[in-house]
């Protein structure tokens, strides 16, 4: 076993979009082939969406993830076999089986024998993956984790439903998370109730070498909101209260990016001005485990996130899912 590293710190960041970016217009020009009506107002209106990008073909879950690793590994400047795990949050592998995270590794060349896993918690994924990481480093198993959150929802999209399908988009964030004498990660939360399973799911499975039941996301969406802002708010200030911090002291919230209205819910309830919080559903929709760590690598990029700030991520999503992390970067 290793030594103990008291506390894991975010070392280094990374994202990746396809090529593919899709404007509303866009969209809705190609709905229109399926007479399926919907429009640039509808979706900015009711979403905050404004494009989102789509993988190619041949992309999978796991290129996408590889391309936000290696801007990861490289803003952290270590060299890759010193990763010795992998966690990657995802509801769209590219396979029953293996892992994508196993996929990534030998993507990525890491020949150490580290441990490799994926997390399936829909949109909360990245925030489960993150918690799990940490947990991993401070118990001394682990020094340096790759966390990553990588999604090609287009692949589960049923394009004659405008309530779900104009919502989604591919892309993939990362994370470096490293063993540290100074606290980085300060304080996580998890949740879930799976007595709300039905209202954001895909009802399929694999059975006898066809699809059982149906493989398009179906949600409920009244429903989803609904829950969404309650459970945010709440989950926010738990951490807040596990690290003994309040609110005002937040530089930057960065929440999952599903819907302005429902981050906008979240920013008000811990009364934070809106520029405290970091947008990007606009131009990437909702790309579930990766919106996070995506927004999390734009806001680094641009210089809004400095070091030493606090950062307050959160998530919500299928299963039913929640949960937030308090990080000092």
């Amino acid at each position: 076993m290793m030594a103990n590293s008291p506390y894991s710190r975010i070392t280094g960041t990374g994202s990746y979009l396809p090529a593919n970016r899709l404007t509303n217009q866009a969209l809705a020009d190609q709905l229109a082939a399926r007479d399926v009506e919907t429009s640039d107002e509808w979706i900015a209106a009711r979403t905050g969406i404004r494009a989102r990008h789509f993988a190619a073909p041949e992309e999978r879950t796991s290129d996408l993830a590889v391309h936000a690793a290696r801007r990861a590994i490289e803003a952290a400047g270590i060299d890759p076999q010193s990763i010795d795990l992998i966690i990657v949050a995802t509801s769209t592998p590219d396979f029953v089986f293996p892992s994508t995270a196993c996929i990534v590794q030998n993507k990525l060349g890491i020949t150490n024998g580290g441990a490799a896993l994926d997390v399936q918690a829909v949109c909360s994924g990245f925030i489960y993956a993150l918690a799990t990481a940490d947990s991993f480093i401070r118990s001394g198993l682990h020094r340096n984790a790759l966390v990553i959150g990588a999604e090609a929802f287009s692949r589960i999209l049923d394009f004659n439903d405008r309530t779900t399908c104009v919502l989604f988009g591919d892309g993939a964030g990362a994370v470096v998370l490293s063993g540290s004498d100074e606290p980085g990660i300060l304080a996580s939360a998890l949740h879930a109730d799976g007595s709300h399973a039905d209202i954001l799911c895909v009802p399929g499975n694999v059975n006898a070498g066809v699809v059982a039941g149906n493989a398009f996301l179906r949600m409920d969406g009244q429903a989803v909101f609904k829950l969404a802002v309650n459970v945010l708010g709440k989950v926010a200030l738990e951490v807040l209260e596990k690290a003994g911090l309040s609110a005002e002291s937040v530089d930057w919230l960065i929440p999952h990016q599903a819907n302005i209205r429902i981050m906008q819910s979240t920013c008000r309830k811990l009364g934070l001005p809106a520029e405290k919080m970091v947008v990007t559903v606009d131009e990437h929709g909702n790309t579930s485990a990766a919106s996070v760590p995506l927004a999390l690598d734009v806001a680094v990029r641009d210089g809004r996130v400095q070091p030493g700030q606090l950062v307050l991520v959160e998530g919500v999503g299928g299963g039913f899912t929640w949960g937030a992390s308090l990080l000092r970067m």
